[in-house]
């Protein structure tokens, strides 16, 4: 089927986009995940599967062009096929592959691109997601009793393998604390047995400061990478103990 879906809600919110207006770009993301793109098809027709996305290269990451419109199509002046998809499924296509979304890239200035980071947030829920560009840097509160009580709770919990933390500023909203959550396995019983163990551990954590957890499995996540990275775990089941006060040094 041949979708045929308004692209007007993007294109009020491109008209916005400016740097530094985080507001505007995550009103272009809203609309982007509840309206249509017209994808230009380098090679083959719509619904086929050998039918490829063009491409092109902007800073060294690759991005799929498409056109927010019918009318945007004709003034692109593509004489190809083209696919018209929802935005939040071409979004999810895409960021598995690492790659990102160009919008119009025939109008002055270029058009707009959303790199695959900012589709995985279409795709999962902008709600869910933290806003970027994000800074990621150790903890800025003290919070040694919640880290204490963490380690005790992940102890008897065998799903857990370790535990790291940071301190993750959004582009949008407040800052939070992060714990990054390093399992054997993510099966249903692990997970449950994970829920259970910040439930019993979040009493101790500092008042007025927000807790999310991110898995330090998933590949995609911009959080996970740093902590993985940067942050010495504060409880490892395998490895040495942890340390007795303060924060870990950040590798170098």
């Amino acid at each position: 089927m041949v979708r045929t879906g308004g692209g007007d809600a993007i294109e009020r919110a491109l008209r916005g986009v400016a740097p530094g207006r985080y507001e505007a770009y995550e009103e272009l993301l809203r609309a982007l995940g509840e309206g249509d793109v017209w994808m230009l098809l380098w090679y083959g027709e719509a619904g086929r599967p050998d039918a490829q996305y063009g491409n092109l290269e902007v800073g060294r990451f690759g991005y799929a062009p498409c056109v927010t419109s019918a009318e945007q199509l004709a003034a692109s002046g593509w004489t190809r096929a083209h696919q018209v998809s929802p935005g939040r499924e071409i979004a999810a296509s895409l960021y598995r592959e690492r790659w990102g979304l160009w919008l119009n890239p025939h109008q002055p200035g270029g058009g707009v691109g959303v790199p695959w980071a900012d589709l995985r947030r279409v795709a999962g829920g902008l709600d869910r997601l933290p806003a970027g560009p994000l800074r990621i840097d150790e903890p800025a509160v003290p919070a040694e009793g919640f880290y204490a009580a963490l380690a005790q709770a992940a102890q008897g919990t065998p799903a857990v393998r370790s535990l790291r933390r940071g301190w993750v500023w959004p582009a949008l909203g407040e800052p939070y604390l992060v714990i990054g959550l390093d399992l054997y396995e993510a099966g249903p019983a692990a997970v449950e047995s994970v829920r259970l163990m910040m439930e019993q551990a979040l009493p101790s954590a500092p008042e007025g400061v927000d807790v999310s957890t991110v898995a330090m499995s998933d590949p995609y996540d911009s959080v996970a990478l740093w902590l993985r990275v940067r942050a010495v775990p504060f409880f490892d089941r395998e490895g040495a103990a942890p340390p007795a006060y303060g924060y870990p040094q950040p590798l170098r």
